[in-house]
C-alpha cells in the first residue's frame, strides 16, 4: 500500500518562488533533499511526502496521467494536457500569482474584426479568396480547437507554434495566433490585438489534485493534514479577533452580528468577525457600552470543518 503524498511543483521561475511562499505561509515549509539542484524535497512537518520539481507542463501531464497526487502548474496548462479535464483533475485552489490569459489575437489592421462573429466572417471570406483556410499559430492546439467549436468557427488550420508564437503573422506562418499575455504588451509590440470576446481563459496557478492518482488512506491522510493548514490560514486571514469588555451579556446583540455581518461569538469577550466588517462591529459594541475594544489577527484559524479536503473527496467519489 502506497504510504507516499507525491507533491509536483515548478523547478524554476516565478510560479517556483511562489509556491514555496504559498506552503511556507501555511507553515508548511518545502525543503529540498540535498543540493539546490536536487529535484527532489518535502514538506516540513509532514511526514511520508515527496516533492518532486518538474517543468510547469511536466507537471499538468503528470496530474492528468495520475504519476502525482497533487501540484501546482498554471489552469491553462491543466485544460491544455487533459482530454478529460474534468474526469482527470480536481481544482484545490487558486493561489493568486501566474496570472495571465490565453486569448485569441489578430493583427491591429483587421481594423473590422471586433468579435469571433467577425472572425467567422473574415474565415469564409479567406476562403474564397485564397482557396484556403486561416492559419492560427498556437501552442494551445487543445484549447483553441475547444474555443473555435464553441463559437462554430471550423474554417482554420492550426500551426503548431514551437517559438515566439505572436512573431507568425509577422513572419507569414499564420494570419492569427492563440497565445497565452499576462500585460498585453509583447501583443501591441507584434502590432496585434485581442479579440473582445476572445479570452478563452483567465489563468493562474492552482493547487491541483489528480484523480487518476492512487488515493490510499494514509495517502489522504496526509492530503487532509496539508488541506486543514491551508483553510486555517485562509480564514484567518480573512478574520478579525476583537475583544472587549462588556457589563452584561452579548444576549441579543451577539445574535444580530452574527446575523448581520457573519460574527462568531468565541465568547460574551471575543468575537471572530470578516474584515469587511470590522468598522461596523467595533460601533455596535461602542454603543452597547464597550469598553477597551482591542483587534488582532491570528495566524491560523481551526474550524471542525475541513472544506478544500470534504471538496477533494466529493470530487474523488465521483470517479
Amino acid at each position: 500500500m502506497s504510504q507516499t503524498l507525491t507533491i509536483a511543483v515548478p523547478s524554476k521561475g516565478r510560479i517556483m518562488d511562489g509556491v514555496f511562499d504559498f506552503f511556507a505561509d501555511a507553515g508548511l515549509p518545502v525543503k529540498k533533499s540535498g543540493s539546490v539542484r536536487e529535484y527532489v524535497g518535502q514538506i516540513q512537518g509532514v511526514d511520508g511526502t515527496e516533492v518532486w520539481f518538474m517543468s510547469s507542463s511536466e507537471i499538468a501531464t503528470a496530474l492528468a496521467t495520475g504519476q502525482v497526487h497533487i501540484g501546482v502548474t498554471g489552469e491553462d496548462l491543466l485544460r491544455e494536457k487533459s482530454a478529460d479535464f474534468d474526469g482527470t483533475v480536481h481544482l484545490i485552489k487558486p493561489l493568486g500569482f501566474g496570472e495571465a490569459d490565453v486569448v485569441v489575437a489578430v493583427p491591429e489592421s483587421w481594423i473590422d474584426v471586433r468579435t469571433m462573429a467577425d472572425l467567422k466572417d473574415v474565415a469564409m471570406d479567406f476562403r474564397l479568396r485564397h482557396q484556403r483556410p486561416l492559419r492560427v499559430a498556437t501552442k494551445y492546439i487543445a484549447s483553441a480547437t475547444r474555443f473555435f467549436a464553441e463559437h462554430r468557427l471550423v474554417d482554420y488550420r492550426i500551426v503548431e507554434s514551437t517559438g515566439a508564437t505572436e512573431g507568425a503573422p509577422a513572419a507569414g506562418t499564420a494570419e492569427l495566433i492563440v497565445d497565452i499575455t499576462t500585460t498585453g504588451s509583447t501583443l501591441t509590440a507584434n502590432n496585434l490585438k485581442v479579440i473582445s470576446d476572445g479570452i478563452i481563459l483567465k489563468s493562474q496557478a492552482q493547487l491541483t489534485a489528480s484523480r487518476q492518482a492512487r488515493w490510499t488512506k494514509p495517502v489522504k491522510s496526509k492530503l487532509a493534514h496539508i488541506l486543514e493548514m491551508v483553510a486555517a490560514k485562509d480564514r484567518a486571514s480573512a478574520t478579525m479577533i476583537i475583544r472587549f469588555q462588556l457589563s452584561k451579556k452579548l444576549g441579543k446583540l451577539g445574535k444580530e452580528l452574527e446575523t448581520e455581518f457573519g460574527c462568531h461569538i468565541v465568547a460574551d469577550t471575543e468575537l471572530q468577525c470578516p474584515d469587511a466588517s470590522l468598522y461596523q462591529v467595533t460601533q455596535r459594541l461602542k454603543q452597547a457600552g464597550a469598553k477597551a475594544i482591542t483587534i488582532r489577527r491570528a495566524d491560523y484559524l481551526f474550524d471542525e470543518d475541513n472544506p478544500l479536503f470534504d471538496a477533494f473527496e466529493a470530487a474523488l467519489r465521483k470517479r
